[in-house]
């Protein structure tokens, strides 16, 4: 055996075990695909981002267990990671995370993300397993002018719904919420990534999150897609808190009211996402986002 052999056989690999899910569906291959590093101490920050390019999906979320009695106290710690960059929060990574995380029976699974202390609470509800969380509070954002949005997404004018604005709002990311008058004109958005960022560049919003009130499913409240520097999104969890809030803030939903927002279809991953928030005095409070979650694969990488 010569010696490149030999230091070969006695390299000490690293294990690490990830788990693939489905989020935002109650049936597989559909809604927003996840990987979930279970158990992500000794990777390097560089080693995260790497991990998320060659997962090549929307998200990566890597767990960090600690000590019981800190995890008690402060939940568990996750950070999360697209192609690109690490998020401070991600809507389908926190809720898929937290079901994996889930003990048999357990009531709530609290994460302890870079926004903050994000809890999941779960349910049985029709049949299947349902898990919702709740966002931080909102920060309603600017006002956008519907000409220049336009011309950013490559639609014409009249394509925007005219009788709802387009608004910022964060609940840790920011979204531009674009009401759009018709699924045709929503169907029909094919926009270039690189002239929407620059538009975004000088806003307060980070995305856009496109809706019509014109839905495939009868029973949905809004029809949504969201495209980014990494492709179209299935399901968005983090844009429909975003969404929720300006639901009740602009009459699409009442306060307190569950509803049904439906995306992915355009890229063949069905997703279904409920929302709702409750009104104050102070404003739009209380964002909750919820769905389902399928368990597809488990392996190990090698490093």
């Amino acid at each position: 055996m010569s010696n490149s052999r030999k230091r070969t056989s006695r390299r000490k690999w690293r294990r690490f075990t990830v788990v693939k899910v489905d989020v935002f569906s109650a049936r597989p291959l559909e809604g927003n695909q996840l990987a979930v590093f279970l158990d992500a101490r000794g990777l390097r920050d560089a080693e995260m981002q790497a991990l998320a390019r060659e997962m090549n999906l929307a998200e990566t979320t890597f767990v960090l267990p600690r000590p019981r009695a800190i995890e008690s106290k402060q939940g568990v710690k996750v950070r999360i990671f697209t192609v690109r960059e690490e998020l401070e929060f991600a809507g389908h990574p926190t809720l898929g995370t937290a079901f994996l995380l889930r003990k048999a029976k357990q009531r709530e699974v609290v994460l302890d993300l870079k926004v903050g202390r994000i809890a999941v609470r779960f349910e049985e509800l029709n049949g299947t397993l349902f898990g919702e969380m709740q966002q931080r509070d909102p920060v309603m954002g600017s006002f956008h002018d519907k000409g220049a949005v336009a011309l950013a997404a490559g639609l014409e004018p009249e394509a925007i719904d005219c009788d709802l604005p387009i608004q910022t709002v964060s609940t840790g990311l920011p979204f531009a919420i674009v009401p759009l008058r018709s699924l045709a004109a929503i169907r029909a958005l094919s926009p270039s990534w690189k002239r929407m960022a620059e538009y975004l560049e000088s806003t307060d919003a980070k995305f856009l999150y496109f809706v019509t009130r014109e839905t495939v499913d009868p029973k949905a409240r809004l029809h949504a897609r969201m495209i980014f520097y990494n492709g179209e999104d299935p399901a968005t969890g983090s844009a429909a808190g975003c969404c929720a809030a300006w639901m009740v803030a602009h009459g699409v939903a009442r306060p307190e009211e569950r509803v049904l927002i439906e995306q992915g279809l355009e890229i063949r991953r069905p997703s279904r996402i409920f929302v709702r928030a409750s009104r104050t005095g102070n404003g739009i409070v209380n964002v909750r986002v919820g769905g389902n979650v399928v368990k597809l694969m488990r392996g190990e990488v090698l490093l």
